[in-house]
């Protein structure tokens, strides 16, 4: 029986079992790519305002513990204060100022690292579904155009309008896996591109609590020790 209507809807009913289950699969990846995108927008919007608000918010502290006062007390500036102050409480009466410094840029890296895997997950699956998708919607075309000669032996004739709705129906399948695809891959470098930019806030806001830690640090030594401990209580 050759269709009336070769419309894509149309062409997805009459194709067979396999390339239907394939152009499933890669309707729901293309679904899957655009929720990443709506959520990991909307995460890095909202992680991104609150570093450079906090960053903002505590310009003008002068030590840690003014600048944990001032920050909102959630985002990643306010673990690497804590990070600082945990490291001057435990080391109180060590006399080596820098290695306190090491081993709270240990732990600043430690927090940079668990934020960058936290802020890039989702991009593993944009990544999977931009470099299979073609090839899935390839697989289907291979098996219905397989099909489509099967079928056209049976029928012992090669008229175009026997041949061609078989054949559309198996090309469907390469379409829709580049629909899945492109926009995968599209949305995967700029996610490279935002998360890079953050990422260098991050940088920033660890910066600038080893330079509050240092200052403390030189204010303590200054005053005859004691302060910074204090004040990390």
């Amino acid at each position: 029986m050759v269709p009336k209507d070769l419309s894509p809807w149309t062409m997805f009913q009459s194709a067979d079992w396999l390339v239907k289950s394939v152009m499933i699969g890669l309707a729901f990846a293309s679904v899957l790519t655009w929720t990443i995108l709506v959520a990991k927008s909307i995460e890095l919007l909202l992680a991104k305002r609150r570093v450079i608000r906090d960053l903002t918010d505590t310009v003008e502290a002068r030590s840690l513990a003014d600048a944990q006062r001032l920050s909102s007390g959630r985002g990643v500036l306010s673990a690497f204060l804590d990070a600082a102050l945990r490291e001057a409480r435990q080391s109180a009466g060590v006399s080596s100022d820098q290695g306190i410094r090491e081993r709270a840029a240990s732990s600043f890296a430690e927090i940079t690292r668990a934020e960058a895997r936290r802020i890039r997950l989702g991009m593993g699956m944009l990544a999977t579904i931009g470099s299979t998708s073609p090839f899935v919607g390839l697989f289907g075309t291979v098996w219905g155009i397989m099909n489509s000669f099967i079928g056209i032996s049976k029928a012992q004739t090669t008229n175009l309008a026997v041949v061609a709705p078989g054949i559309a129906e198996a090309l469907l399948a390469t379409a829709i896996g580049l629909v899945a695809a492109i926009p995968a891959v599209i949305i995967y470098n700029h996610f490279s591109r935002v998360t890079k930019t953050y990422l260098e806030i991050v940088s920033r806001a660890s910066g600038t609590a080893g330079r509050l830690l240092s200052r403390d640090l030189d204010l303590d030594r200054a005053h005859g020790g004691g302060t910074l401990s204090r004040a990390a209580e």
